[in-house]
């Protein structure tokens, strides 16, 4: 270190006062006692030897409790948003983030969501008071309701209930620590490829041992369902088996009800727990019962498992975090120790959820008149996602793009997983500025009509120029 100091800023009077020290070509600014701003202050700013107490003061300078702490990897999709945020370029197109955006490329406020808004803020018996440990009652049973059909029987025999959870991510670690913490399960399964935040989620949530299951077959786009089933079928018992009810992600490929049926066989025969994750119940199909068929088919079944749901994409709630973990069980025996647990586990995560979104979305749900003009703005979003599809995949055929593009009618929801390698993607973002994750998906939700011919002209130029291995 260097011996010598150089102070400046400093005051006339000896009290405690603010001093930039440059120590090695480094500045820092401290609060210094009374004791060594004596003898600062008697060095008139000029540098001198240190004395003992500024090589303490120094020292604390140059070291801290959080010394070692490595830089961790940025979350490819939101660094993609800053850098399409940063980007001044006049074409450039975002297809990386998971989210719905209009014909113009705008956000879009439901109108029901707005109309409900206007109504709970005129609404003198709202408040901010605390909601419940496990959530807004009323929220809870209506999504519940959604998920596995009005007339179901495991919520009419009480075999069902839900928890108001932080979205779907919420809903998913609050899962993971009960699954692991309560029912000691330590390994769980994921798809490859699968929403990349699942492995981190579970993890963090005390899972020991994360394996991959077979999902996706690369030559032929589409699922392949021999290699998810022998997976599946060498999984060890009670392994925690994390399904996509609906328009999978990032391939946007579901399977056929058969295909369900089959899985289903295997994870009843070998004694597998299954999770499924409802992200876009409505929003894929623009069919709420249709995209809930899995899950009420296991139901049906008598198979036991944990469902959680996002209201993020079908009512545009993103930034509400709005969420909802359903457990479905063979009987209710075990309910009032199921919820006191989950009671302990989201007390000590983050106490109480948040009362607006689950608010909006319980009047919604609840409300005959309001659950209609919901469903038509769910049919909008859904149907211009397809007319996207279409539209794309007219441009590249019409161009004469090398490769098959079928898959990209063939899959549904808001993402399609292309088959552009990471080259590509990365050759995309830097010569034409159209942002996409790099392992070739991209979100449908931001194409339009407007950008249509110039994101499928550039995709065809970028496959001649680096052609798929």
């Amino acid at each position: 270190m260097n011996t010598g100091l150089s102070v400046s800023n400093y005051k006339s009077e000896f009290t405690p006062a603010i001093h930039s020290c440059v120590v090695e070509g480094r500045v820092f600014k401290h609060k210094l006692n009374s004791q060594i701003y004596r003898e600062l202050l008697a060095t008139n700013g000029t540098k001198v030897e240190c004395t003992s107490s500024v090589k303490k003061l120094l020292a604390s300078f140059l070291t801290t409790k959080f010394t070692g702490v490595q830089l961790g990897p940025p979350i490819e999709v939101f660094a993609l948003q800053r850098a399409f945020v940063d980007d001044s370029h006049d074409k450039k197109v975002n297809l990386s983030i998971g989210a719905y955006r209009t014909q113009e490329g705008k956000p879009w406020v439901l109108p029901i969501v707005k109309k409900v808004e206007k109504s709970l803020a005129a609404d003198d018996s709202q408040n901010h008071e605390y909601l419940p440990v496990l959530g807004l009652e009323s929220f809870c049973e209506a999504a519940t309701s959604m998920l596995l059909g009005a007339n179901s029987p495991v919520i009419a025999e009480g075999r069902a209930f839900g928890v108001q959870t932080l979205s779907g991510t919420g809903a998913l670690r609050v899962a993971a620590e009960f699954l692991a913490r309560i029912l000691h399960y330590d390994t769980f399964y994921y798809s490859t490829p699968s929403w990349e935040n699942h492995r981190l989620v579970f993890i963090n949530g005390g899972f020991k041992d994360g394996r991959e299951y077979t999902y996706w077959n690369a030559k032929a786009r589409n699922i392949d369902l021999e290699g998810m089933l022998r997976d599946l079928r060498e999984a060890p018992k009670n392994a925690v088996i994390i399904l996509h009810s609906c328009a999978h992600n990032p391939t946007g490929c579901d399977p056929t009800p058969e295909q369900w049926t089959k899985i289903a066989d295997v994870i009843e025969e070998k004694q597998l727990f299954p999770l499924f994750d409802s992200a876009y119940q409505g929003f894929a199909s623009g069919d709420l019962e249709k995209d809930a068929y899995a899950v009420r088919m296991f139901a049906e079944r008598g198979i036991e498992f944990i469902c959680t749901q996002s209201f993020a994409k079908n009512f545009g709630l993103y930034n509400e975090r709005v969420g909802n973990a359903v457990f479905v069980l063979n009987d209710t025996k075990e309910v009032v120790e199921i919820k006191s647990q989950l009671t302990l586990i989201i007390r000590g995560m983050y106490s109480n959820p948040p009362n607006h979104g689950a608010r909006i979305v319980a009047t919604v749900l609840r409300n005959p008149e309001l659950f209609e003009e919901w469903k038509d703005h769910i049919k909008t979003m859904s149907n211009r996602i397809k007319q996207m599809r279409i539209g794309l995949h007219q441009r590249l055929l019409a161009l004469g793009t090398p490769g098959t593009w079928d898959h990209i009618i063939q899959q549904i929801g808001m993402f399609s997983y292309t088959g552009l390698n990471e080259k590509q993607a990365q050759h995309l973002r830097e010569q034409y500025h159209i942002y996409l994750l790099r392992s070739g998906r991209i979100n449908m939700c931001g194409l339009n009509e407007n950008n249509l011919d110039y994101v499928a002209n550039a995709i065809k130029e970028t496959i001649n120029l680096f052609p798929e291995a």
